[in-house]
């Protein structure tokens, strides 16, 4: 659409494309009263963990039920948990009805994966298009503690032991610690979760969906790890290699691997010639 120099001279405002970060509640079920109690016990340790955040209701997995969804009792309870409800998608089309007669917009769902190619190939576009996924999932699995104040651009530092009971949330940073995580004493950050002490308690990294986190830790004894939702406790002993040692906590797929860290090989600068 095409303005004329006088209409835009006389406008007050700029029309501009923008992305928004949105936290993503995958519905699990469609029963309103029983998402508002798990949503409460879910946050009862953490009530500053949502600061006004947009939020996508996601149905993908309510999709198929026939039971109807009261978006209303919904919307009201996530408002009451400090979060603006602005969107729905992966639902059918009765509950995308049902959302929009609330107010809420409805989104497209997320894109499939690409098919290959079949015969002929494509023409090469002009300039490449890069699509950016910008939605944050939250799953049912992630803990969540009381905020902390970021310390610095990116990262916070804790520079003293955590005894148990104290909580330490790194909000859209990474967390390092540079003194012993006790038993019962939690560690969160959005990002990656560096422990250059014995790590007794637990450790929940990618809190907001980051499945890209990491957990790092030079005496790795944990009473829980987890990365984006996907956690493992104390009930599965550690591998004798990683038990109590220099180790690292990834996430591949759904699975998380606690693997050893190696010592790096020391190399004489005279041999390099």
């Amino acid at each position: 659409m095409a303005f004329s120099t006088a209409a835009q001279a006389r406008t007050r405002f700029d029309l501009k494309s923008a992305s928004l970060s949105v936290v993503a509640v995958l519905l699990k079920t469609t029963d309103a009263t029983q998402f508002a109690a798990d949503l409460v016990e879910r946050v009862a340790d953490a009530p500053g963990f949502f600061d006004n955040d947009p939020v996508l209701i996601d149905l993908t997995l309510v999709r198929e039920s026939e039971e109807t969804i009261d978006f209303a009792a919904i919307v009201a309870v996530l408002r009451e948990h400090r979060t603006l409800p602005v969107a729905v998608r992966g639902g059918s089309a009765a509950q995308m009805d049902a959302a929009r007669a609330v107010g809420l917009a409805a989104v497209p769902d997320a894109p499939p994966a690409r098919a290959e190619a079949a015969a002929a190939p494509e023409p090469e576009p002009e300039a490449p298009v890069q699509v950016q996924e910008v939605i944050r999932e939250v799953v049912h699995e992630i803990e969540v503690v009381r905020e902390v104040p970021v310390a610095g651009p990116g990262t916070m530092v804790i520079d003293k032991p955590l005894r148990s009971g104290q909580q330490v949330y790194a909000r859209g940073a990474d967390l390092v610690v540079l003194a012993m995580v006790s038993f019962g004493a939690e560690v969160i950050a959005d990002g990656n979760i560096h422990v250059y002490a014995p790590l007794r308690g637990r450790a929940i990294a990618g809190a907001r969906g980051n499945t890209e986190a990491r957990i790092f830790s030079t005496c790795m004894e944990p009473q829980l790890v987890s990365i984006a939702g996907i956690y493992r406790t104390t009930e599965t002993a550690l591998p004798d290699d990683v038990a109590g040692r220099p180790a690292q906590v990834r996430l591949e797929g759904e699975k998380l691997f606690i693997e050893p860290l190696r010592n790096p090989v020391r190399i004489n600068p005279r041999e390099i010639q």
